[in-house]
């Protein structure tokens, strides 16, 4: 398998020579560790093979050891993803100390709290500077408030577009994001679409990530691997799982994630052990690797009910050779090719995600069918090496652009 690396080696941006002189600095601005750590890693290898200097900005809890262990500069931060007002305040204000403590050639705002609040704190830190960095801002998504066509949702659309507009820079800022659906709501906001680039997804590692075979087990296991959030549907699972079980199919859940107490739609640990008192639905709480879960499991499901960005969940069990049932929103729809590596089914209609999920159960040549089509899909669109190199050329661009504006 080539190593990402060596496609950074490709792309490396001017000036950026390894070794510690004349490095250019790149900043992750991200809300926590983990998700650093599980979305965005491969990026910032590739950063560092093309000679940056890379330095993370992010909550602190479980990975910090591993990041410095990576050679990265690890800067904590005191902010939580639902800070309130006085929080929000507060967040951004130390933002603002350590771009100018820092002060970086290039800032990437890694999801939509970061790119928010991150702009508005380089504004504050370069005001009037010619030493502003070159950002970068990564959407990973809009959430339930951009996945409906009603008016508030339309105009939730347009507030963020304002909201952008007035975080951005004049010079040097780019925005990524991970689907068509999110690219057209920041095109209908305002922005600019030669400055909006897709790359689809955050990668997966192909080599780790292999094609298992079908369980072939006489009672079907179906698994949905995400937090446990209400809109993630977890709940419409287990209701789907529980009709199905009623008519008789033999078929089980597993739950596969952990609980997300900072999320205003997470589900307790009481309630989800509530839910595993029915039989055939099982919370494996949080996995260190999701491939054993693959091994058991025959189909996998994300019955969502927001927009997502291009779901890493999903993706790793397509690449694993699994079909997939999901919710037509933005995301999955990107991942899911409806008839070709999964089934698409409207949100919150758990009729209609049961009778998908039992086509599935009851048609193991399907399934391969399915799994072979999502793994090829994965090789050719989603792999950690093209969004590396991808992510790399948008770096190169953005400081060729912030070069010349001097």
């Amino acid at each position: 398998m080539t190593n990402p690396d060596t496609h950074a080696a490709a792309v490396m941006p001017p000036n950026a020579a390894p070794g510690p002189a004349g490095r250019r600095k790149l900043l992750f601005l991200v809300t926590e560790d983990w998700y650093f750590w599980s979305h965005r890693l491969p990026v910032a290898r590739a950063a560092r093979t093309a000679g940056f200097e890379v330095v993370v900005a992010t909550r602190v809890q479980a990975h910090g050891e591993r990041i410095r262990d990576e050679g990265f500069v690890l800067r904590a931060l005191a902010w939580r993803r639902c800070d309130a007002l006085i929080g929000a305040y507060r967040a951004i204000w130390e933002i603002a100390r350590l771009y100018r403590a820092e002060q970086p050639d290039l800032v990437h705002h890694i999801a939509l709290k970061s790119v928010l609040f991150g702009g508005i704190a380089s504004r504050l830190a370069f005001i009037g500077s010619p030493d502003a960095p070159a950002v970068i801002d990564a959407i990973m998504g809009f959430g339930s408030g951009f996945s409906h066509a009603s008016f508030a949702a339309r105009l939730r659309q347009q507030m963020l577009g304002l909201c952008l507009l007035f975080t951005a820079h004049r010079r040097c800022r780019w925005v990524t994001v991970q689907n068509a659906d999110d690219h057209a709501v920041l095109v209908g906001a305002g922005m600019d679409p030669d400055r909006v680039t897709v790359i689809r997804g955050s990668g997966v590692d192909l080599s780790h990530f292999l094609p298992l075979p079908d369980p072939g087990s006489p009672i079907v296991t179906v698994a949905l691997v995400s937090r446990m959030l209400r809109e993630k549907g977890v709940l419409d699972a287990v209701a789907a799982i529980r009709l199905l079980r009623q008519r008789g199919l033999a078929i089980e859940l597993l739950l596969a994630g952990p609980t997300d107490p900072d999320n205003r739609g997470h589900l307790t640990v009481e309630l989800m052990a509530s839910l595993c008192e029915a039989p055939g639905i099982a919370w494996l709480g949080p996995v260190a690797d999701v491939r054993t879960v693959w091994r058991r499991a025959a189909i996998a499901i994300l019955p969502s009910t927001y927009g997502e960005g291009a779901p890493k969940a999903l993706l790793e069990a397509a690449a694993c050779a699994r079909p997939i049932v999901a919710t037509d929103v933005p995301g999955c729809r990107e991942v899911v090719r409806s008839g070709q590596t999964g089934i698409l089914v409207p949100p919150r209609d758990i009729i209609r995600l049961a009778e998908a999920i039992a086509v599935l159960a009851g048609d193991a040549a399907s399934r391969t069918r399915m799994g072979r089509a999502g793994r090829a899909m994965v090789e050719k669109d989603f792999s950690e090496q093209r969004v590396a190199r991808e992510t790399l050329e948008i770096y190169q661009s953005a400081l060729r652009e912030r070069a010349a504006l001097g």
